[in-house]
């Protein structure tokens, strides 16, 4: 006779000892000195509260959104949920008709990365800030459309922040009018890329630019590199998953080798510098951190989310704190209809001391992200007017606050779960896989040391500039100004 042992656990009908969790939340909530529905239109506008809620609702009774499972799934599972919610929100984008900013919303409120999150975050807005109308109606036009799904292509196993330490090449051949990418070495594979493992089809190559045998450092190129008939890697291409990862294990980083493969004259991203077609002639751009817009656009973007990371973390850490209760003041004992009882957590000054910050710091770098972003936008307008001015300063501002503040909120996770004693340990707490995954952040577009340095330089210049009489205050340039 076997012995059939799997049998559905029966837990007692058993409450928690009062006062419950709810009744604690609540007498806490109540001594609020401010409306809390006034703050979040005040912060966030009262249409785009609306908007979020009617995203809200269409994506809660949608399977492919549901998040009830991911604390069990591997890795393989976590890609293939994140491929079906990717698709199933195309088509709620259609069935809806969702804009931009409906689709952003979903993506934000299923708040974790897929393989589709680098084609939105960088494949498409390199497309739309470096490409000409040729190029727009070739590669945006399909990609806004997911005709074509692409990614970022920068990164290789030998080089990350050292940007112009790259050795991909890209050669003009003046006969066929194309060029040939070449991964020269190991080391040359791209490595680490987001959506490249599966997802890809397209990529933008960070290449070195060769023509008339002079080196001109690294371009952006849009290359198809898998079939789109069948998906498989285009002969001359070598692609694949780079595997499982400490986090963010939801999406397929990925590695390419490209071995003498050719391209034509428009895969190279022309709007601001040019090669000839024929000659191979090259002109350069107006400024030669322009081919970089893309890392500038991400690291606003991790700014601006920064807040976010800090909220959930602040808010799982404090309502914990509120409802966990241990041992008894006996100098100030707090009672509870009269009777006594254990003192929350968070009543305890060790423990606002480790939280409250947290919560102050959400709310500044709430601020700090739009400003960014704001000055980011401030950019893109005056580069259409050829004013190129704030880029040097949006670069190093970019930098500078990429680093302070992604070290702020991946210490500030780990500070909400320890805060949260041995339930903080649990995946279930939240915050262990909320850790390993936002944790790439402090190295990703540019590792924090790296720019730390690199923006205390900028300020260095500038200061003796300054000091030389020979810089003016100017809107498109606040570290002037505020020097």
């Amino acid at each position: 006779m076997s012995l059939n042992n799997k049998v559905a656990t029966k837990f007692p009908n058993l409450k928690p000892r009062g006062p419950g969790g709810e009744a604690l939340l609540n007498a806490e909530r109540a001594k609020t000195s401010f409306d809390v529905k006034e703050l979040s239109k005040f912060m966030y506008t009262e249409k785009w509260l609306d908007k979020m809620n009617k995203v809200l609702e269409v994506i809660t009774n949608e399977p492919a959104f549901d998040k009830s499972g991911r604390y069990y799934q591997s890795r393989k599972d976590k890609i293939a949920t994140g491929l079906w919610k990717d698709k199933r929100m195309i088509e709620l984008a259609r069935e809806h008709m969702w804009d931009e900013e409906d689709s952003r919303l979903a993506n934000f409120l299923y708040d974790q990365s897929t393989p589709f999150s680098l084609h939105y975050g960088m494949f498409i807005p390199t497309l739309m800030s470096q490409t000409t109308d040729e190029q727009k109606k070739l590669f945006l036009e399909p990609a806004l459309k997911h005709e074509i799904i692409g990614c970022y292509a920068q990164t290789e196993l030998g080089h990350g922040s050292n940007v112009q330490g790259l050795e991909t090449t890209a050669t003009y051949i003046p006969e066929t009018n194309e060029f040939e990418i070449h991964s020269p070495t190991l080391t040359a594979s791209k490595w680490w890329i987001g959506g490249l493992g599966k997802a890809a089809n397209h990529a933008i190559v960070m290449a070195r630019l060769i023509t008339d045998g002079k080196d001109l450092g690294p371009h952006p190129f849009c290359v198809q590199i898998r079939s789109l008939e069948d998906h498989r890697p285009l002969a001359g291409i070598t692609v694949g998953d780079i595997g499982p990862k400490f986090g963010f294990n939801s999406v397929d980083n990925g590695f390419i080798m490209f071995d003498h493969y050719r391209v034509p004259h428009v895969a190279f991203l022309a709007k601001y510098s040019q090669v000839k077609a024929s000659t191979g002639e090259y002109s350069k751009p107006p400024n030669a951190k322009l081919s970089y817009g893309t890392m500038v656009y991400v690291r606003a973007n991790i700014v601006m989310g920064v807040r976010y990371a800090l909220a959930k973390a602040a808010t799982i850490a404090i309502r914990y704190s509120t409802v966990r209760q241990q041992f008894v003041d006996a100098a100030s004992p707090k009672k509870w209809d009269n009777k006594v009882i254990e003192t929350p957590v968070l009543d305890y000054t060790m423990q606002q001391y480790r939280l409250l910050p947290i919560v102050a710091s959400a709310y500044a770098c709430f601020f700090t992200g739009r400003e960014m972003l704001r000055l980011y936008d401030l950019n893109q307008e005056a580069m259409k007017n050829g004013n190129f001015t704030l880029l040097a300063d949006l670069h190093a501002s970019s930098s500078g606050l990429k680093s302070l503040t992604t070290t702020m909120a991946v210490d500030s996770i780990e500070e909400c779960r320890r805060a949260c004693g041995g339930h903080g340990y649990s995946n279930f707490s939240g915050l262990g896989q909320f850790y390993q995954d936002y944790l790439p952040n402090v190295t990703w577009e540019g590792d924090n040391y790296i720019l730390t340095q690199q923006t205390a330089r900028y300020l260095l210049k500038t200061f003796r500039n300054v000091v030389a009489g020979k810089a003016e205050p100017s809107e498109y340039n606040q570290t002037i100004t505020y020097l």
